[in-house]
């Protein structure tokens, strides 16, 4: 399944005015979900509406199922989104699932995916999905000039290495548009803030998506100033919503699966690695543990190991392609945490039931450290821009796992519940990329 390509072009950003502009859209690729808005003259952007699991939708889940077709070209067929969802749903055991796959765009370590019986590289994976999700648009997203997409500040991963990343979004988003243009996703999220400002403000803005944390404090001018938004600082933190779930895997599934057991070899009692149960814990690595090579290794752990049948557990979740209904009873966790003081975790599947009460108290004590690095990031933005708490006008949160308690107490308790702002968490960034793409020369934004 190739890219379409696109006939439209122009000369060059230098001539182009607005009348001349052809389509343009910003999106926002997250390690989520993804979410495209159009943008036409002047007007607002659009949000694009796409297939969902309820029908039309804004957002849609950044997510392939393959699995094998004669049919299809390679003998392998592909879905995005809401539907590779329903396949998954439908065949779990005959698929091959993959959420998260934005987290490895920067790692040195990550070569290519085991897909049955191909291998597939990062940007392969991008442009399979892009392909994808210009087919779920109903043709908003066809021949397009001009696409802004969002970009970390700092990448997921603990070597992320941001050269590789834009090398590989390059390779990704070759032939989606003539322009392609990259800007901060907490840039892009002051953007669109900034169309409802009516006076001047310097804001502090933190995008809590997936995979990363970044923060860009920015100084807004009045409306109609040539430059409406001038850039002051940005740092970020390759965590955020999925480290916390690693969390939540960590403490309440992986001690079922084995984790911190032991194993008899050459006659010694040793300790099982970490490695595996680190794998299982990462939504981008779950599902590639199905491979022959990983499963004949925790057979071989199995037989040795002195509680067996907690690695015949792990291995069935593993064959049983059970990363998106963990995914989605983690996910209910947090929901309810972030509404309540108690909630229950409820998990069933190959033979693993689960099912535990956790305080919030015991979740923020899980992600103490993470919340700690998150409000690092905030100080070196804050540094950067040479600004200090009181010059915050306004603080606008963004991102679905700024609405965890622990999260959002970070800004809070420093610059006071009346100075912050939010809404539109998983579709701002969109809506700023879609302002960013009607500007004819993007120079001052882009990364």
């Amino acid at each position: 399944m190739t890219l379409a390509r696109f006939d439209a072009r122009i000369t060059g950003i230098e001539n182009m005015t607005q009348a001349q502009a052809g389509p343009s859209a910003g999106l926002d690729f997250g390690t989520t979900n993804t979410v495209a808005a159009l943008a036409s003259g002047r007007e607002q952007p659009r949000l694009v509406k796409l297939d969902g699991l309820n029908g039309g939708d804004e957002v849609f889940r950044s997510a392939l199922c393959f699995w094998q077709d004669e049919g299809e070209r390679g003998g392998l067929a592909v879905e995005a989104g809401a539907a590779a969802i329903r396949e998954y749903l439908e065949f779990p055991s005959d698929s091959r699932f993959l959420q998260s796959f934005k987290s490895v765009a920067a790692s040195p370590i990550f070569e290519s995916a085991s897909i049955f019986t191909r291998r597939l590289r990062f940007e392969e994976l991008g442009r399979t999905f892009l392909d994808k999700l210009v087919s779920h648009s109903a043709g908003s997203l066809d021949r397009l000039e001009r696409v802004v997409v969002g970009r970390p500040v700092h990448y997921a991963g603990a070597r992320a290495d941001p050269a590789l990343a834009r090398q590989r979004y390059d390779a990704m988003f070759a032939g989606f548009a003539s322009e392609i243009h990259y800007v901060y996703e907490p840039l892009a999220a002051a953007f669109s803030y900034a169309s409802r400002l009516r006076s001047p403000s310097t804001l502090l803005v933190a995008d809590f998506g997936g995979g990363t944390s970044d923060f860009s404090v920015v100084r807004v001018e009045e409306p109609g100033a040539p430059q409406r938004c001038v850039p002051l600082g940005h740092a970020g933190v390759g965590l955020a919503g999925d480290r916390f779930d690693q969390r939540i895997v960590e403490r309440l599934v992986l001690p079922r699966l084995g984790k911190g057991g032991q194993y008899r070899s050459f006659g010694k009692v040793l300790d099982i690695p970490g490695g595996y149960f680190s794998d299982f814990a990462d939504w981008s690595k779950l599902a590639l543990m199905r491979n022959r090579r990983t499963l004949e290794e925790l057979q071989r752990l199995r037989r040795t190991a002195l509680n067996p049948e907690a690695i015949a557990h792990l291995i069935a979740m593993v064959e049983n392609e059970l990363a998106f209904p963990l995914y989605d009873a983690v996910g209910k966790l947090k929901r309810l945490l972030s509404e309540h003081e108690q909630a229950v975790f409820r998990f069933s599947g190959a033979g693993v039931e689960i099912e535990a009460e956790v305080a919030r108290s015991d979740f923020e004590r899980w992600i103490a450290e993470d919340i700690a690095r998150m409000a690092a990031a905030v100080d070196q933005a804050m540094v950067q821009a040479n600004v200090g708490d009181a010059e915050i006008d306004r603080v606008f949160l963004t991102g679905g796992t700024s609405l965890v308690p622990a999260v959002r107490a970070i800004f809070t308790s420093r610059f006071g519940v009346d100075k912050i702002a939010s809404g539109g968490e998983l579709t701002s960034i969109a809506h700023g990329l879609g302002l960013l793409a009607q500007e004819i020369d993007l120079s001052a934004w882009t990364a």
